[in-house]
């Protein structure tokens, strides 16, 4: 079909509105839902961006060109950063045999269930028993759930199916669906959840129990294997933490001299932020995006694709960083442009680094460090930073700039770790926060996130935390990439509010 730009966004609301279950995929990245609230449509001066999210990844892509438009397929020509063009096809997963597939797989993964459920509990009644999607309280048809009833006591129960991965957003579904049912369920005591996870996948979920609050629910793990029996699990016997915390160290001990001189030319720049990573590397990024790396071998430099740094290359290197600088800029004119766009948690973390003290005036400006422990799995859909306040505590910030229904727990992952390592006085004898003088003391946690990018299901997880841990959200300005002015700051599962007291409907999703 002819490719003007008029035409690029009726097709794509044509093919949306025709889709049962539309996706979109771009060679060599894992496929996007395109379920509402995960996309994004936009026009502006003739131009067609389309922005898709789930819970880890964020893409966006401007529209140059319909390349192919049949049946449940629409293929389209679309500008990557640095003016490359690429594709992506948007496909109506309902028109392919995968999709039904699925769909059988979780209806035989249901009975399964079931039977665990009869076998486990014994002289209790399967009530109900789903796999169907709940948009209304954000429970994914990936898991399956039920209801299981003796007298007038009840039991939440959930469990991840055995493909990879499945397990890690678990427990953030099984509390929600517990929280439900005990809101349904008016004439039973909903006593707790049960949680059924297959064996190669339970032990990031069990690492997490002794964390929550035993006084808000009974908590029974079980694991089942590839051959369909189950274990129970006890919650108090978890195992050790699989963590590390390597020693501080500097760019200057372990790289050439003349990668040093050259990340010190290049941090004269007053776009340019310094960022030390673990393993003695240092990243040099203009508004969070990094734009060259300082390691043990040299510099290496570039967006898409690094190239190792030499003499000549130092110009280069600094026109990058201006063109970023100009693009991805609070007063950018052009907002569509993928640098703006690209990697908004990093921007956001770039904002929380060059503002903590006004965002929260106990903690020291520095030293502030990227994420230390590590943690196994590599990527994860947030950013965690580690500071310490005046009194010497250290304090864990979880960053989100997108709606993140996993971010509670996953910032539980880290906060477990680095209260690990604090107990046992371990970040002061590797160096970090020199002059310092930290306590042992369980970590302080903050959520950071704009202020109406919080999930609503954010305050129901928090409910279930031990009380041990001090958890603040800090809702910030929608206008957080010109100055992150705070909006809101709350302890623990409370909402934000008004002058009355009453829940504040315009920063909170989801209303009173």
């Amino acid at each position: 079909m002819p490719a003007g730009e008029p035409d690029l966004g009726v097709a794509i609301e044509r093919f949306l509105a025709t889709a049962r279950t539309p996706a979109l995929l771009e060679p060599g990245e894992d496929q996007f839902a395109l379920a509402e609230g995960q996309y994004e449509l936009q026009r502006r001066g003739g131009r067609v961006v389309i922005q898709v999210w789930d819970d880890t990844r964020n893409l966006v892509r401007r529209v140059l060109a319909v390349r192919e438009e049949r049946p449940g397929r629409l293929a389209l020509t679309v500008e990557r950063f640095a003016r490359q063009q690429g594709q992506v096809l948007l496909l109506d997963l309902a028109r392919s045999k995968p999709a039904e597939e699925r769909r059988g797989a979780r209806l035989v993964f249901r009975e399964q269930f079931r039977r665990s459920l009869l076998r486990q509990f014994p002289g209790w009644q399967v009530a109900e028993l789903s796999t169907e999607p709940n948009l209304e309280e954000s429970l994914s048809p990936a898991y399956a759930r039920a209801l299981v009833k003796k007298g007038a006591s009840g039991l939440a129960a959930l469990a991840a199916p055995p493909e990879p991965g499945s397990a890690a957003g678990a427990l953030t579904f099984g509390l929600i669906w517990l929280d439900y049912l005990r809101r349904r369920e008016r004439r039973l005591t909903v006593e707790g959840l049960a949680l059924f996870l297959p064996q190669a996948e339970a032990r990031s979920i069990y690492l997490r129990l002794p964390f929550l609050n035993p006084n808000a629910a009974r908590y029974m793990p079980f694991v089942y294997s590839p051959e369909g029996y189950e274990d129970r699990l006890d919650p108090a016997d978890c195992g050790n933490l699989d963590t590390q915390l390597d020693p501080v160290s500097h760019l200057s001990q372990a790289s050439p001299p003349r990668a040093a001189a050259w990340v010190e030319r290049l941090c004269g720049l007053p776009f340019v932020e310094r960022v030390a990573l673990n393993g003695g590397a240092v990243s040099l990024r203009v508004r969070g995006l990094e734009i060259a790396r300082g390691t043990q071998r040299g510099l290496v430099f570039g967006l898409e694709q690094r190239q190792a740094a030499g003499e000549g290359s130092l110009a280069e290197i600094e026109e990058l960083a201006r063109e970023v600088a100009l693009r991805r800029s609070a007063s950018a004119a052009d907002r569509d442009s993928p640098l703006y766009r690209l990697q908004p948690e990093a921007w956001l973390e770039s904002q929380v680094r060059g503002h903590i003290e006004h965002i929260d005036s106990s903690l020291y400006p520095s030293p502030v460090y990227g994420q230390v422990p590590a943690l196994a799995g590599g990527e994860r859909g947030v950013i965690d930073l580690l500071a310490a306040d005046r009194h010497g505590r250290l304090a864990v910030i979880e960053l989100k700039a997108s709606e993140d229904i996993h971010l509670p727990l996953q910032a539980l992952d880290y906060w477990m770790r680095v209260k690990w390592h604090a107990e046992r006085g371990e970040f002061s004898e590797r160096g970090y926060f020199p002059g310092i003088a930290l306590r042992p003391d369980p970590p302080r946690l903050v959520l950071i996130a704009p202020a109406l990018e919080f999930h609503p299901k954010t305050e129901t997880i928090l409910r279930f935390f031990a009380p041990e841990i001090d958890v603040e959200r800090i809702g910030l300005g929608a206008d957080w990439r010109k100055r992150p002015a705070v909006m809101f700051r709350v302890a623990g599962a409370r909402r934000p509010v008004c002058d009355n007291g009453r829940p504040d409907p315009r920063l909170v999703r989801g209303g009173p």
